[in-house]
């Protein structure tokens, strides 16, 4: 997993991108977490806007996938 940290509207982040991403075009998203928000952007186009949700709904779809998050 590779970590990167950004500076976005004076916030700075640290984002985890999937070991499956890859310089190839691999479909992936990087997560960065924060106190009451989880951040989620696409790894292949970090400049879109991101989806922000709620600790417990990420832990909800986390579940769903059976725990994987790499």
């Amino acid at each position: 997993m590779r970590v990167e940290t950004a500076k976005r509207r004076g916030i700075e982040r640290t984002w985890r991108k999937s070991s499956y991403s890859s310089g190839e075009g691999g479909q992936c998203v990087e997560v960065a977490t924060a106190l009451h928000t989880v951040h989620v952007r696409d790894s292949k186009d970090i400049a879109r806007p991101q989806l922000s949700v709620a600790p417990e709904a990420w832990v909800a779809f986390i579940d769903c996938t059976g725990g994987r998050t790499d």
